[in-house]
């Protein structure tokens, strides 16, 4: 056997052009990698959530979390994030003067990310991270709320906020409005925009529909839900 034979084959792999299987074959592990990556840390949780209601993990940009906090300057109290991802709205909200910030995330390892931000950031014992279901968490003592939802879900949520929040409450969005909700500031631009909603405001507006909702889905929403978590 020619002892070279190995170093020219490896030379000939090198300096030919890639062919459309090789590309396939990436693409194929490419994807694989990243499915492996979303059921290994961001699926948990999810599993018992209906499909319109699962929501992709997008970390908030710094321009995103400015935005936010410029539109709750000015309160104060209790701040709360539906769906607070990794936490750093919380852990924004904390470092602005908030007296308690909590955060409500379903996904285990988010929760995990969050507590080890903000251990890292050592405010592990002045901010909460919350394993829970959002569409459980009692709103009727929240004043100062933050989420950053797909529109899919704060076209329900906002029923539930509807229901539930004080007069008082300042809810902020980012990236998406909240539908049908006519907003009381706005700040910044593009995907980088946040929306503020004074409750009181909004019931005026639209008194009518404030109520429940006429066609059930919070109900169904919340009924679907009563699975405990595992």
């Amino acid at each position: 056997m020619d002892d070279d034979a190995p170093d020219d084959a490896f030379s000939e792999l090198k300096t030919r052009e890639l062919q459309r299987w090789d590309v396939a074959q990436i693409a194929v592990g490419t994807g694989l990698a990243v499915y492996a990556m979303w059921v290994g840390l961001l699926q948990p949780g999810f599993r018992k959530v209906p499909l319109r209601l699962q929501v992709p993990y997008i970390p908030a940009s710094r321009a995103q979390v400015r935005n936010v906090m410029a539109l709750l300057r000015g309160r104060k109290g209790v701040l709360v994030d539906l769906g607070s991802g990794d936490g750093r709205i919380v852990l924004e909200a904390h470092r602005q003067g908030f007296t308690s910030a909590v955060g409500y995330e379903l996904n285990p390892w988010l929760v995990r990310l969050a507590r080890f931000h903000a251990w890292r950031a050592g405010q592990h014992g002045n901010v909460s991270y919350r394993r829970e279901d959002l569409w459980k968490v009692d709103l009727t003592e929240c004043k100062n709320i933050t989420v950053f939802l797909a529109p899919s879900v704060l076209s329900l949520l906002q029923k539930k906020m509807e229901a539930e929040l004080p007069d008082d409450a300042l809810v902020v969005a980012g990236r998406f409005p909240i539908p049908d909700w006519t907003p009381c500031r706005t700040e910044g631009h593009g995907v980088d925009r946040a929306w503020a909603y004074n409750m009181k405001a909004q019931r005026q507006l639209t008194p009518n529909k404030m109520k429940k909702s006429p066609d059930g889905h919070l109900e169904k929403i919340l009924k679907e839900r009563q699975t405990p978590l595992e």
